[in-house]
């Protein structure tokens, strides 16, 4: 099992950008498909981001494709999440997750982060 610590959130204004970040523990994650999933209060999780073991193959939800942007430093254990021109609708706790299969499913990952709140204010 992987342990997994989001960071980075905070309160921010419409068109601010954020760069949160997850940083693993316990196991490389080298080999791991990594996704970023958000929940705002009243709604289930959905599906952000995601990014494949190697990097080279990335995958976003339609609501922020152009804006949001996944990445991952295997050396550092690290996976990120540049998140530009944001938006109220953005505003949500965002989880971290990892996965041995390339999905964007939530079903699909089994190690999760506690989440980093993210506001954005209009």
């Amino acid at each position: 099992q992987v342990q997994l610590v989001e960071s980075g959130g905070g309160l921010v204004q419409a068109g601010d950008s954020l760069r949160l970040s997850c940083a693993a523990s316990g196991r490389t994650v080298s080999s791991y498909t990594m996704g970023w999933f958000r929940q705002a209060p009243g709604k289930e999780r959905e599906f952000v981001a995601r990014i494949s073991w190697s990097g080279y193959s990335t995958a976003y939800a339609d609501s922020v494709k152009g804006r949001f942007t996944i990445s991952r430093d295997n050396a550092q254990n690290t996976v990120y999440l540049q998140m530009n021109s944001l938006k109220p609708e953005d505003t949500a706790l965002y989880y971290c997750a990892a996965s041995t299969y390339d999905t964007t499913t939530v079903h699909g990952y089994n190690s999760w982060g506690q989440g980093t709140q993210v506001t954005v204010s209009s």
